[in-house]
């Protein structure tokens, strides 16, 4: 019996350290994301303290979006060539720094190479940190823990309009909690390197076809009609008199909505599927995203509006990530980045467009225009097809 014993201590001490690591850097995942939905809120603060258009000040998001996520699939590459630890640890620290120091640069080039740099900590940070989570996880539970992974990102994404309330000249302060988190998940993770084969460019493009080019341009068009309205939120309800706190307020519901819809859309997709579950989350939400649109904080129904929103349309950003990683069980890290970098990253620098819309039309009709594109998106979710669950490689 003794052997069944050590059996059975050793299983449950692995499933404790599979834990810790998943809440380390899920906390990493929180902190980093906290530190990238500053810049949102606080657009309307640059544009008037740099004196440009509203496509200019969007242009950050986009330069934002361009190094944290579009560069993301090839800092994956690089990330299976180094010890995963430092990327996971490092990338939010990095990211805090340059973002942080916002309201400390006298000239908008040089804001844009800080935010610039800081995209790059976001980068190496995400495909590690899924990469860890994905490997830790146990088959049956994938779904539950990339979406638990996942609301960490957006629960951080509430506390940002938070952060960025304090204003511009003090937000260094929070710096020190990327100090933190940094040394905790440094301490907590494990060393460790892809052991599948590691691949080139050439051969990341073998990875990218099929049914994950499908599943990436889905999340594109998801992801920009998201964004588009988030970049268009604090212009729209400025314009109709209200303030930075209704801003701050909407932006927090948003984002806690899109963690509990993210967990949901997790846990359902392992007892129903993966496909069905992503059908469901983006078509169910277009009638009621147009009406979010078109109401303010006036209205009693805005900010539980905002909450449905919020969980219904990110719902199925953790089920995606999943779906990637088991369309490409021996590359999951790549895998990750093409879903939580890529795509975001595309759907980012393109709202650099939903900014020039606003300009000549207005921010209402740039978000109307940015909600259409779910209809496609939700068309090509009936088309992919549904993974199978195997075991992923290292």
């Amino acid at each position: 019996m003794q052997p069944t014993v050590q059996t059975g201590t050793g299983a449950h001490r692995a499933v404790q350290n599979a834990t810790a690591i998943a809440l380390a850097v899920t906390a990493g995942h929180f902190i980093n994301d906290a530190y990238g939905a500053m810049l949102t809120p606080l657009t309307p603060a640059l544009q008037s303290k740099y004196g440009i258009s509203i496509a200019a000040v969007t242009l950050l998001g986009s330069i934002y979006s361009l190094t944290s996520s579009v560069f993301q699939p090839l800092l994956g590459i690089v990330g299976e060539r180094i010890d995963r630890r430092y990327a996971a640890a490092l990338g939010p620290l990095l990211t805090g720094i340059g973002l942080t120091m916002m309201g400390f640069v006298p000239w908008f080039g040089g804001l844009i190479l800080l935010i610039a740099v800081a995209g790059f900590g976001s980068g190496f940070f995400h495909p590690a940190g899924a990469a860890y989570v994905a490997q830790n996880s146990p088959p049956d539970k994938r779904g539950l823990w990339a979406s638990i992974f996942s609301a960490g990102g957006t629960a951080g994404m509430s506390l940002g309009p938070v952060f960025a309330g304090v204003g511009l000249t003090h937000l260094p302060w929070f710096a020190l909690i990327g100090v933190v988190v940094a040394a905790f998940t440094f301490a907590v993770t494990p060393s460790g390197v892809q052991k599948a084969k590691r691949v080139g460019l050439a051969e990341y493009v073998g990875i990218f076809r099929g049914p994950l080019v499908w599943l990436w341009g889905m999340a594109v068009l998801r992801s920009l009609a998201s964004s588009g309205y988030n970049a268009m939120l604090p212009f729209i309800l400025i314009g109709k008199g209200f303030h930075q706190k209704e801003v701050g307020i909407t932006l927090a519901v948003y984002a806690v909505a899109s963690a509990v819809g993210g967990i949901l859309g997790g846990r359902y997709s392992d007892r129903f599927g993966r496909t069905p579950v992503l059908r469901a989350a983006i078509l169910s939400t277009i009638p009621f995203f147009a009406a979010l649109i078109l109401s303010s904080p006036a209205d009693w129904w805005f900010y539980p509006l905002t909450f449905a929103v919020g969980a219904a349309v990110n719902a199925s950003i953790p089920v995606g990530v999943v779906t990637a990683q088991e369309y490409a069980p021996n590359h999951v890290a790549i895998a990750s980045s093409i879903m939580m970098g890529f795509s975001w990253g595309v759907a980012g620098v393109l709202v650099f467009l939903v900014g020039a819309l606003a300009d000549v039309t207005t921010p209402t009709t740039a978000a109307l225009a940015s909600l259409a594109l779910l209809i496609p998106s939700a068309l090509i979710a009936y088309r992919l097809p549904e993974p199978q669950k195997v075991k992923f490689g290292g």
